[in-house]
């Protein structure tokens, strides 16, 4: 099975409906709609501007990381430490690590 999502952008609606028409002849498709939410980016649209934001995006990490309540600093850690393998205790579970540095 391939799932893949594609967004369409543009002006011309009619277009739009052709291409999403023939998408739909070729292809089992489903139209969800107007863009709400999209590969962690909120879109919020208006007649005139189209707004981007990550905010939901930044909340669900710190949330599953269990810093939401955390306070920002300017620099969390001293850029000139070296760090080795060696170094430390391996992670028993590095699954949720590995998924917060992919995000």
């Amino acid at each position: 099975m391939y799932v893949d999502d594609i967004v369409f952008i543009g002006n011309d609606t009619h277009g739009i409906d052709e291409l999403k028409q023939f998408l739909q002849q070729h292809f089992q498709t489903k139209d969800l709609g107007t863009l709400k939410y999209f590969l962690g980016i909120e879109v919020a649209q208006s007649k005139w501007e189209i707004s981007l934001s990550q905010r939901k995006y930044v909340l669900d990490m710190l949330d599953e990381t269990g810093l939401l309540g955390s306070k920002p600093v300017e620099t969390p850690m001293d850029p000139n430490v070296k760090m080795t393998d060696s170094q430390g205790e391996p992670l028993e579970d590095p699954t949720r690590y590995q998924r917060l540095v992919g995000s």
